[in-house]
């Protein structure tokens, strides 16, 4: 891990919500060894007790629900108290609806499950973007948004996970339109991986963990692995650095192991 102070970040401030596990923790990981100090929001004390005691005053920690306005609010005015400045602000938390089908859900629990998990994946993004925003104007800094390879295609989640990470890419387009040229607004659209993404518990699915559940998937991935989270986490230091991301906004990466791709037959590994 690079040493703090020395990477590409050096001097600059991020926020990160869900930073406490998977591609969060990562990203927090990450932009720590490139030098930047950080702030999380992260609704787990213990996750959040570990951000500390693994990073020291590198990294500060509201514990809070991105679904709450005050937590976004809060977490924004500490990483400025501490840090005195936000160049970035990463949109992160989310939840999963484990391909639960149209079909299977039901008038309620279409009702319920939606409210959950959209107030989660969409509308949390919504509110921290708002709460972070007079800060990134003043820096001439940038939004960046987990969305999911759900958010380009079908088949990675059930009709509830989908249509938010649609939404979700919907959202950095406008937002990428309104807010230039102050403030660019980007995302990285992650395949399969291993994180500890929590299910709803509008569907009876709150303790499921993503990672428990990937066994075989790698079948269906052209580069024929599942991902770690630190797979991800240099896209979003490319974003954040306005030396090699300065021209881009409204950009989605993928991450995905070439899932776009998959309908081709995957050659062994080694073959021509």
């Amino acid at each position: 891990m690079t040493a703090p102070g020395t990477g590409r970040l050096d001097g600059q401030v991020a926020l990160v919500t869900g930073g406490g596990s998977g591609i969060g923790r990562a990203i927090v990981d990450r932009y720590v060894a490139e030098g930047a100090r950080v702030g999380v929001l992260e609704r787990d004390s213990g996750r959040a007790a570990a951000l500390a005691r693994d990073h020291g005053d590198r990294v500060t920690v509201e514990i809070g629900d991105v679904r709450a306005p005050e937590a976004h609010a809060a977490s924004v005015t500490r990483t400025l108290d501490v840090h005195g400045r936000l160049d970035a602000y990463v949109a992160n938390a989310g939840v999963y609806d484990y391909s639960t089908r149209f079909e299977e859900l039901g008038e309620n629990r279409v009702v319920e499950g939606f409210a959950e998990l959209f107030e989660t994946n969409v509308l949390g993004y919504m509110l921290g973007a708002s709460a972070a925003l007079p800060a990134l104007r003043d820096s001439g800094g940038c939004l960046i948004f987990t969305i999911s390879s759900s958010g380009l295609y079908a088949g990675g989640g059930g009709a509830l996970y989908v249509a938010s990470k649609h939404a979700v890419v919907g959202l950095v387009r406008q937002l990428a339109h309104e807010l230039a040229p102050d403030v660019r607004v980007n995302g990285v659209a992650p395949g399969a991986t291993l994180t500890a993404l929590g299910g709803l518990a509008a569907l009876g699915a709150a303790d499921r963990r993503l990672d428990a559940e990937l066994d075989g998937i790698d079948r269906h991935i052209p580069l024929g692995f599942v991902s770690d989270p630190a797979d991800h986490a240099g896209l979003y230091v490319l974003l954040a650095d306005p030396r090699d991301s300065r021209f881009m906004t409204g950009a989605i990466l993928p991450s995905d192991g070439g899932l776009e791709v998959r309908g081709a037959a995957r050659r062994p590994k080694g073959a021509r």
